[in-house]
């Protein structure tokens, strides 16, 4: 397992441990790092004074831990082995027939898919551009382009994204910011994310609603669509964050809606255990707290590496497009 590396106090798989654990940080104002999995049964919480000798690289906004510089050299080399379409389609079917019968009408489906590569993962780590990048060991590395959520002063703010084009398609972001489908499912997720920080928060607004960003992907660009939302919190909120973080949990963006449901289906379509893949990562600096969503993830099984992706499916999906989106996804950042 990822936290076998990490110290004992890490491997805790109890939520009230990791809510009473972040919420006595919080309080004092110690800063610290934490990682929650996906189905939130392992989590990682470690105070940034106790971080030395751990084999934990990871860079959050601004806030480098163990930073590594290489030379550029040969560009990194990945070569991906998708999942057959004709398999991809039963799972994308049996979505359908939810999405039909009512019980989801927004849900995540991602694929494993082996891979292999050029450089060494701490090489890719090195040379990755992302604003949330996580090495740990030789075993997972997270590039990731998308916050979870922002805490600053007395206000969070969330910047979900749902949409990806391949930016070198002839209109590529008039493409994608008139495609039915695509402009439902944004719609969706900012109406959960909406909700869910209502949870925690009051005066939830919308500030900035689809708007683009260029990622670059193994020689090229996707442009991929957000929205920022933001609410204010309770003056004591640093006393309740883990209590907080935990009630906004799992990521919607990367579950679906309803959540519960959803996760349901999750579990029995896609036939993995997605483990930290889609799980979050942050830093509370004492002040304020900034978080990634755990996606553009590569990790060493007993298998060999492999490479988590996949994208959201509403009514209006397309088979082939959502596939294309899965693939696409496969990439190691430009350098």
């Amino acid at each position: 397992m990822v936290l076998s590396i990490l110290p004992e106090e890490s491997k805790s798989t109890q939520k009230e441990w990791m809510v009473a654990r972040m919420n006595a940080l919080g309080a004092q104002g110690r800063p610290f790092f934490f990682m929650a999995d996906f189905c939130l049964t392992a989590f990682c919480i470690l105070p940034l004074d106790a971080l030395d000798g751990l084999p934990l690289r990871f860079s959050v906004g601004e806030r480098l831990h163990n930073d590594l510089v290489m030379p550029g050299g040969e560009p990194v080399q990945l070569r991906a082995y998708p999942l057959p379409f004709s398999d991809y389609l039963q799972r994308f079917n049996t979505v359908k027939h939810h999405l039909g019968q009512g019980d989801t009408y927004l849900c995540n489906l991602t694929c494993e898919t082996p891979v292999r590569l050029s450089h060494s993962l701490e090489h890719i780590y090195a040379l990755s551009q992302a604003p949330y990048r996580l090495l740990l060991g030789d075993n997972l590395l997270v590039f990731s382009p998308e916050t979870f959520v922002q805490m600053r002063e007395d206000r969070v703010f969330a910047h979900p994204m749902k949409g990806t084009i391949d930016a070198d398609l002839p209109d590529a972001a008039a493409r994608i910011m008139a495609d039915p489908k695509e402009k439902a499912e944004h719609y969706t997720i900012v109406d959960l994310l909406r909700n869910d920080l209502s949870i925690i928060a009051r005066d939830v607004r919308v500030e900035r609603f689809r708007y683009l960003q260029k990622v670059k992907a193994r020689g090229r660009s996707l442009l991929q669509v957000s929205s920022e939302i933001s609410g204010v919190l309770p003056p004591d909120w640093p006393c309740r964050l883990g209590s907080l973080l935990m009630s906004l949990l799992p990521a919607g963006s990367v579950s679906g809606a309803p959540k519960e449901r959803t996760m349901e289906i999750i579990r029995a379509v896609e036939g993995y255990e997605r483990g930290f893949y889609t799980g979050v990562m942050g830093v509370f600096d004492g002040r304020s707290l900034d978080s990634g969503v755990m996606i553009r993830y590569i990790e060493r099984t007993s298998r060999g590496l492999v490479y988590r992706s996949g994208g959201g499916i509403t009514w209006d999906s397309d088979p082939v497009s959502e596939y294309q989106e899965m693939t696409d996804k496969i990439y190691v950042p430009a350098v």
